[in-house]
């Protein structure tokens, strides 16, 4: 894959070797390496870098926008509406409830109605009337005519409706364009193998978002500079040029983003299930339609299948509860903290500067952790697994909280107002600021950002892999209440946060985080990932494309992949004549000399003429015609008499040309992967009494371990299939004699 048009790889073509297709046994012990990433995958993800430069940059000048009169001088503090202090944080808070309750209702549009890619389009033209509005309302004469709180409504508005619906989708939309396939073994210039692995591809996929996520948000240094010299309106025409590049890279790129389909509207049966549960002591396995039916002598409109994804899904909420109370923590770098560094010496450093620093941590650490300390762990056999990295990020909460109640301790212990910065006593009225360093207060900002790599970068990561594929954007979307629910709770703390008890106060916080992440790893400690990523049945590594219920799904994301369309032909699976169909254009095995495939392509010429007039014309020309949208594999060793060890081998046996017996020519086995509805896949009762003896010692024996899953439909034919060159040798080595009556098919 590392050559395939289209795609982007991380490291030299020189240093990988052709993938190949192993078993189990062939992959332990081999290094975990993410896969190349997709050119599209960066071009998504800069989409999302202008969007948050966009949101930041937008309501980093809000604050002052709204409590300050207009400046009647370059010293003042800019404003424009001077709504006060109160109205502003009111107004403001209210902006972030709806900008985190607008991606329920935009997850059950994208999941169920437009789909991904639209409903991203929608989002971006909300946010551009949003930006639009705003900037011409800030307009000094429209100012003078009353538009400005007219069009900061409207702007909050369109931004809270638009930016929630970004963030629901795109970190799915993200790692959509990351195709799902097989596990391959890659050789390195340094001789080492190593095996891929999608986990560890999706943690550098949102480990990357995050960290051009948090580069785009230094713009609001430029706006806020732009909101002093050259006033509102410039500031907010520069975030509106950048929500439309965003847009423009969406629109542009449309042709190339790999857009699933959305699935059938789900959340009316999801809600009559958790209703079914509820009237059933909340257990969910009460809700099974075999349960109803037995206990409740009912019939349910709903399938096993969907309560098992709505109990993943509420498993995943779970876990995501934990974060209610790490968002408590976190948003204290919007209030509290700021108030912290104003009680201390800045020497000409603004306050409200110092949590910059957040972004600046994530933009150091990301690329340290990335290639760094997890490279290094990985070389080890240490492979961090979700609850691990989720419990590390609370830890690094919980130092922050604590680093910030010494801080505030040593202010306390300093002058010249010690527990009462800025507000000495009656007798003393100075305001002074305490005789500490504000730039001491870094690393709390620091720890901060770390505990955002290990927690909530996993978090989403989390929400994607263990959400129901019909139901990935709403967890995404419920993250982000859950963010919220944080949010609320941390303004709900206002009242009490304030001198001279704020080291208690951060002290409690830490101490409710650390009893968070305690609790939150033992009761999750057991969840083993690798299950919870694939869910109940799946095999996403034997199956690429399972569970695809349409051939526009399937297409989608095979259209990428750019692999050859020859289905692979063993030497054993021949005609009994020994040679081969033509217009199925097989190619001979990689094992198989380069003497011996010119004998055989003499045959195969030799043999062309009449093979071009076998049975079962329009069988061929339909499979011909669909082998161009399907998926090929590694052409397979010749049959062995021992049964096939990979899950490819017996795939690519499905794949084989057809047979013909000296009397009647057999159906033309169909494949799942490249055949609709039509064919049952069995033989008719006189192909079946066409076939010669069995020998049962040369039969080979199907591995139900180690075959390749099959839809439940395909069993049959695959029985009948397996079986079919140990009969075609069977017949030819007896003369072509029938088989007696006793002499069955193999199970």
């Amino acid at each position: 894959m590392a050559g395939a048009p289209g795609i982007k790889p991380d490291r030299p073509q020189s240093d990988i070797s052709s993938p190949s297709m192993e078993t189990e046994e062939d992959l332990k012990g081999l290094r975990h390496v993410r896969d190349d990433v997709p050119w599209r995958l960066w071009v998504v993800a800069f989409i999302s870098f202008w969007e948050r430069a966009t949101f930041w940059g937008i309501t980093a000048p809000w604050q002052n926008y709204m409590q300050n009169p207009p400046a009647s001088g370059h010293q003042d503090t800019p404003g424009a509406l001077d709504l006060g202090q109160s109205s502003a944080t009111r107004i403001y808070c209210a902006f972030f409830i709806g900008y985190y309750v607008a991606p329920l209702g935009f997850s059950v549009l994208s999941d169920s109605y437009l789909g991904r890619y639209k409903t991203l389009i929608l989002s971006l033209f909300l946010y551009a009337i949003g930006c639009t509005a705003l900037t011409i309302s800030s307009i000094p004469s429209y100012l003078a005519k009353g538009w400005g709180l007219p069009g900061l409504v409207i702007a909050m508005v369109c931004i809270a409706l638009g930016g929630g619906g970004f963030q629901a989708n795109i970190p799915s939309f993200l790692a959509d364009q990351c195709i799902e396939g097989p596990r391959q073994i890659k050789t390195l210039r340094t001789g080492e193998r190593v095996v891929t692995d999608r986990s560890l591809t999706l943690q550098y996929i949102y480990n990357l978002n995050f960290w051009l996520g948090n580069v785009g948000s230094l713009i609001h240094f430029a706006t806020v500079t732009l909101e002093k010299i050259m006033g509102f309106t410039a500031a907010f025409a520069l975030t509106g040029g950048c929500i439309a590049i965003a847009a423009l890279l969406l629109l542009l790129g449309g042709r190339w983003y790999v857009r699933l389909p959305h699935e059938e509207n789900v959340y009316p049966q999801a809600t009559r299930i958790f209703l079914c549960a509820s009237r059933n002591g909340f257990q969910m396995a009460r809700a099974e339609p075999v349960y109803q039916l037995q206990h409740r002598h009912k019939t349910v409109p709903w399938s096993s299948q969907l309560v098992n994804e709505l109990r993943r899904a509420l498993r995943a909420s779970r876990v995501l509860l934990a974060f209610i109370v790490y968002w408590t923590c976190f948003d204290q770098m919007q209030n509290n903290l700021i108030s912290q560094a104003g009680s201390m010496k800045g020497n000409g450093t603004p306050n409200d500067m110092l949590p910059a620093m957040n972004q600046v941590g994530c933009i150091i650490f990301v690329p340290l952790v990335q290639h760094g300390l997890l490279p290094t762990l990985h070389k080890r056999g240490i492979y961090p697994k979700t609850v691990t990295r989720i419990a590390v990020g609370f830890g690094f909460m919980t130092m922050a909280m604590l680093y910030a109640s010494v801080v505030q301790h040593l202010i306390y212990q300093s002058g010249p107002c010690y527990e009462h910065p800025r507000h000495c006593a009656s007798d003393r009225p100075i305001h002074d600021p305490n005789d500490v360093n504000v730039w001491i207060q870094t690393p709390v900002y620091l720890l901060l950002s770390l505990s955002e790599i290990f927690a909530w970068v996993t978090a989403i990561e989390y929400a994607y892999e263990t959400a129901p594929k019909d139901m990935k954007t709403v967890v995404q979307a419920i993250s982000l209440l859950i963010a919220g629910m944080g949010s609320a709770i941390a303004m709900s703390l206002t009242p009490v946060a304030h001198d001279p008890h704020m080291v208690i106060f951060y002290a409690s916080l830490a101490s409710a985080m650390a009893a968070t992440g305690l609790i939150f790893y033992f009761v999750f400690r057991n969840m083993d990932q690798d299950q919870l990523t694939r869910g109940d049945g799946e095999n996403r590594e034997s199956m690429p494309l399972q569970g695809m219920k349409n051939e526009a799904h399937m297409n989608a994301a095979t259209r990428h992949l750019h692999l050859s369309i020859e289905p692979p032909s063993p030497p054993d699976l021949l005609h009994p004549t020994g040679t081969k169909s033509k217009q199925h254009h097989v190619t001979p095995p990689e094992s198989v000399s380069s003497e011996n495939n010119s004998e055989s392509n003499q045959t195969n010429t030799e043999a062309s003429t009449k093979d071009t007039h076998t049975t079962h014309p329009k069988r061929t020309h339909t499979r011909h015609t669909r082998a161009s949208n399907t998926i090929p594999f590694r052409p397979p060793s010749p049959i062995p008499e021992s049964p096939p060890s990979s899950p490819i081998h017996s795939l690519a046996i499905r794949d084989s040309t057809c047979y013909e017996s000296d009397k009647k020519s057999t159906r033309i086995p169909s494949s799942p992967l490249l055949e609709t509805s039509g064919s049952s896949g069995y033989d008719t009762a006189d192909e079946h009494a066409a076939r010669g003896p069995l020998e049962e010692s040369a039969t080979p024996s199907v591995n139900a371990s180690t075959a390749l899953p099959l839809p439940r439909q395909s069993w049959g034919w695959l029985r009948s299939y397996v079986t079919s060159p140990v009969a075609m040798r069977a017949k030819v080595k007896n003369g072509g004699e029938g088989a007696g009556p006793t002499q069955g098919r193999a199970a």
